[in-house]
């Protein structure tokens, strides 16, 4: 998918069969990396995110989201549609919410947080913001 004028800082990309469900994504890495930030969304195959996941963090399985910084105004996310409806049906989640609340977590991941309290309040400010 080619860049649009309007969202030149954030492309999307979607490798897989699946259609995309609605999620702003454009507006929800506006608000969390600011309209600067340059992202590339991709969404793959299992077998894309098992090799990434083993390539990565030797987990030779696919995940549902890994994100990658590449620096401090750019980075990488890969999304597997297929673990993304696993994760949502054992979490008891509608599937676009799931993947929207997936997607808030990846981009404060790319702000420079760990998993803490801290940020799990950074992404509750963004979840409240997108009624997810």
């Amino acid at each position: 998918m080619s860049k649009s004028p309007a969202h030149e800082n954030c492309t999307v990309q979607n490798t897989t069969k699946s259609t995309l469900p609605r999620v702003p994504f454009v507006a929800m890495k506006e608000a969390v990396l600011g309209a600067e930030y340059e992202l590339s969304v991709m969404f793959i195959d299992n077998t894309h995110m098992t090799a990434l996941n083993l390539q990565y963090r030797k987990l030779n399985k696919p995940t549902d989201i890994l994100s990658f910084p590449i620096s401090d105004t750019e980075g990488e996310i890969f999304i597997s549609l297929e673990e993304t409806k696993k994760e949502a049906e054992k979490f008891d989640r509608e599937y676009e919410n799931f993947l929207a609340f997936l997607f808030i977590h990846g981009l404060t991941h790319l702000k420079g947080f760990d998993h803490s309290s801290t940020m799990e309040s950074e992404e509750e400010k963004i979840r409240k913001q997108f009624s997810v």
